[in-house]
């Protein structure tokens, strides 16, 4: 049985990749020094963590392209007014048509 027909383990993936992704961030939180001072982490370091979370990002779009999960989403307030609108569309008639 192949991995899209196994929604819990897409979802198991997502949670591990989303915990990688906030250990990730609390290194670079707790490493990183105030301005002016010297990063502790060299730059082969850097661009490796870097390329770790377009890894994580990239991961998580396929995961979520595979389930049908849209990739727009944005998050807001439960209060916070809805920012679009659906506009109705009444296809226009032809009635510049010639009789022949």
């Amino acid at each position: 049985m192949s991995t899209e027909d196994k929604p819990d383990l897409h979802q198991r993936e997502l949670k591990i990749l989303g915990i990688m992704r906030q250990v990730l961030s609390s290194i670079i939180r707790d490493t990183t020094p105030p301005p002016g001072m010297q990063h502790p982490l060299n730059n082969n370091t850097i661009e490796d963590v870097k390329q770790c979370f377009a890894l994580i990002t990239a991961r998580e779009k396929e995961i979520n392209e595979l389930n049908g999960n849209e990739q727009n989403m944005r998050p807001r307030y439960k209060d916070q007014p809805a920012t679009s609108q659906v506009v109705p569309f009444t296809k226009p008639r032809k009635d510049n048509q010639k009789d022949s």
